[in-house]
């Protein structure tokens, strides 16, 4: 114990032992260690801001230049083509044409059948979009229309005066071969699909359908072939000098002789043509205004699409399974961009890129839409008209059909008829957008379509649009200045174009 005693005091009073040397360059040391630590701390903070803040330019420069365009799209849209401030020296230098592809078609992801959306399309409320079918995409959205819009449509269809929607084709189809130089030859080539050199009878029931308007059956088609002897053989189909008997007139005149009942028509309703325009009633603006939105198509490919269409059904009335557009081929012209074409080729079709079809009412029994190709894992032309089965015919076998929508009212449907080119415009028709009006068994059927035009040709869809425009500014005292304007009718041939094709 006195050793440790006298160490510890040795220790302690002892002059030249002075523990606090070590702690005192301990000190510095620690100091050292924690400035490096904050220094090390504040560089790396600054160099994270630093980083972030060049991520943020890019991703600013990024959607600056992305807006741009979409700017530049809509301003183009906006102005019916017209490029606004672009000087003429600038157009021409980016297309020969002067056109410039910088529109875009947005188009609405299906997802999955059954897929539930929802939409905010009026104030104070939330739609649902669900989706029915992928091919073609085809949506529903429940409560589209309130019951008392509904209520005016139909009132303001009544009002405006009703028409027969099925227009026979006139005589003279031989004076049109004629013009076209198609021989014989060349329209049985057309016509034999599967090109096995004999036509059989969907074939020919197809042409005529779209020809004549005139909807027959396997059992019509052979009361005719007896009636002109053109089934010599008797054996159902026909071959190249029986179809001969049949490339003239005479089968048109030999239908109309025997008589037409308009259930034998290939469409059997009437309808009427409401403008939605400046100056009409605010229901057909907010619902132009709601089409708007819910195809999120800019406002000038809306507005400069056909009026909205009213179609009453009575009962037995019935629209047989058809395209609403046609495919459209070099030779052949869309109806709306006729003018901006600068062809004079006879051949013109319906370019409805979008249908949006609204029930007005709740239909006793019967009348549903039916897609009969809706999600079929092929499409083929052959297969729609097999033995018994004609999955066109909506009098008879709309049962048949992959998917049918029940009318219900202030409920819209709207499906595209083309599909995309992968460039954002429009691409080939979809084939599986067929649908029809199923036959209505009691009661009364309303419905109305609008249909957004679209011209699958770029150029001719920006010339119009520019057309448009320029008319627009020579004569502002039209729509903007007179609140009762209206564009001036249409010939029904161009009017009135849901039809076969």
């Amino acid at each position: 114990m006195e050793p440790q005693e006298s160490v510890t005091e040795d220790s302690v009073s002892s002059p030249t032992v002075k523990p606090r040397l070590p702690r005192r360059e301990r000190v510095p040391l620690h100091k050292s260690s924690v400035c490096s630590r904050s220094y090390f701390t504040v560089v790396m903070v600054f160099f994270h801001v630093y980083i972030i803040n060049v991520i943020a330019l890019l991703l600013y420069v990024h959607y600056n230049n992305s807006s741009g365009e979409h700017a530049s799209t809509s301003r183009e849209f906006s102005s019916g083509g017209n490029e606004g401030h672009r000087s003429p020296q600038q157009l021409s230098s980016q297309s020969p044409s002067g056109f410039t592809r910088n529109m875009y078609l947005p188009r609405i992801e299906g997802i999955r059948v059954g897929h539930v959306q929802k939409l905010s399309l009026v104030p104070n409320k939330v739609h649902e979009m669900r989706t029915l079918s992928l091919k073609p995409l085809l949506f529903e959205i429940p409560g589209f229309l309130s019951d008392e819009e509904c209520r005016v449509v139909v009132q303001l269809a009544q009002l405006r005066g009703l028409m027969d929607s099925q227009v026979m084709v006139p005589e003279g189809q031989q004076e049109l071969t004629e013009q076209l130089n198609l021989s014989p030859e060349d329209i049985f080539n057309l016509l034999d699909l599967n090109q096995d050199g004999q036509l059989q009878p969907h074939e020919i029931l197809t042409h005529s359908r779209v020809r004549d308007g005139i909807w027959l059956t396997p059992e019509n088609l052979k009361e005719i072939y007896a009636g002109l002897e053109a089934d010599q053989d008797g054996d159902g189909l026909l071959s190249l000098s029986e179809f001969r008997r049949l490339s003239t007139d005479a089968f048109q005149r030999f239908l109309l002789q025997r008589g037409v009942k308009r259930s034998q028509l290939v469409r059997n309703s009437r309808h009427t043509w409401l403008y939605q325009g400046q100056g009409t009633h605010q229901v057909l603006r907010d619902l132009r205004k709601r089409v708007m939105q819910l195809t999120r198509l800019p406002k000038a490919l809306v507005e400069l699409s056909e009026p909205l269409q009213v179609v009453r059904y009575e009962e037995g009335g019935h629209y047989h399974a058809h395209h609403d557009s046609g495919p459209v081929y070099p030779e052949t012209v869309c109806t709306h961009t006729r003018l901006a074409a600068n062809t004079s080729s006879p051949f013109e079709t319906s370019c409805r890129y979008i249908t949006v079809l609204f029930y007005l009412n709740s239909v006793e029994e019967g009348g549903e839409t039916t897609f009969p190709v809706a999600d079929n894992r092929t499409y083929e032309e052959v297969s729609l008209i097999q033995n018994d089965i004609d999955l066109l015919d909506t009098r008879r076998n709309c049962d048949k059909g992959n998917l049918r929508v029940k009318p219900a009212k202030g409920t819209a449907i709207f499906w595209y008829n083309y599909l995309s080119d992968g460039r954002g415009w429009v691409g080939d028709l979809d084939e599986y957008s067929l649908h029809g009006g199923c036959v209505v068994t009691r009661g009364t059927k309303w419905i109305a379509n609008n249909w957004i035009n679209v011209d699958p040709d770029y150029q001719r869809q920006a010339r119009y649009q520019q057309l448009v425009s320029q008319q627009q500014q020579q004569h502002p005292e039209t729509e903007n200045q007179n609140p009762n304007w209206e564009p001036e009718p249409k010939p029904e041939s161009q009017t009135d174009n849901h039809q076969d094709l």
